[in-house]
C-alpha cells in the first residue's frame, strides 16, 4: 500500500506564531457539497479573511473550541483568544482616551490663556491657588463640581 506524504506550507508573513514559530500548514484533500462551499465564497470576504482556506481554518477552530466547552482543554484555546482580545481591547481604549486626553488639553490651554488675559493676579497669588488646586484635586480624587467651585468662590 502507499503511503501518502502531507506537504507542508511556510505560513504568510501575516499568518499566526505558535510559540514565537511560525506555524507551517498541512494540505490535504477536503470535500465539501456544492452549497458548504457557496455559502463559504459568500461569507469569507465579509468576516475580513483574504482567502476561503483562511475562513476555513477559523471556522474550524470556533467549532474546535465549541466542543473544548466545559472540558480542562478549553484553558489552551481560550487563553490566546483572551489574551487577544484583551490586548485590542486595551489598545483601542487607549488610543480613544489619548485622543480625548488631548482635546482637552487644547481647551484647557485656550481657557488658561483667556483667564490670563483678563485678570491681573500677582504671582503669590497664582502660586497659593495652584496649592489649594492640587490638594484639592487629591481630597475629591479628580471628580471635579462646578458648582461647588462657584459656591467656594462666592463665600470669599
Amino acid at each position: 500500500m502507499e503511503s501518502k506524504i502531507q506537504k507542508t506550507r511556510k505560513s504568510t508573513p501575516n499568518a499566526e506564531n505558535f510559540d514565537g514559530v511560525t506555524a507551517e500548514k498541512i494540505k490535504f484533500p477536503l470535500y465539501v457539497f456544492p452549497e458548504t462551499m457557496k455559502t463559504v465564497d459568500v461569507l469569507y470576504k465579509s468576516d475580513n479573511c483574504s482567502s476561503r482556506t483562511e475562513f476555513m481554518e477559523k471556522a474550524i477552530r470556533f467549532y474546535c473550541g465549541y466542543l473544548l466547552q466545559n472540558k480542562p482543554e478549553l484553558v489552551d484555546y481560550l487563553a490566546p483568544q483572551l489574551a487577544t482580545l484583551t490586548e485590542g481591547i486595551v489598545k483601542g481604549t487607549e488610543q480613544r482616551l489619548s485622543r480625548a486626553l488631548f482635546k482637552v488639553a487644547v481647551e484647557l490651554g485656550a481657557v488658561t490663556h483667556m483667564l490670563a488675559a483678563v485678570h491681573d493676579i500677582d504671582d503669590n497669588t497664582m502660586i497659593r491657588l495652584r496649592a489649594m488646586c492640587t490638594d484639592e484635586v487629591k481630597r475629591i480624587n479628580g471628580i471635579i463640581n462646578f458648582e461647588k467651585a462657584v459656591r467656594y468662590q462666592r463665600s470669599y
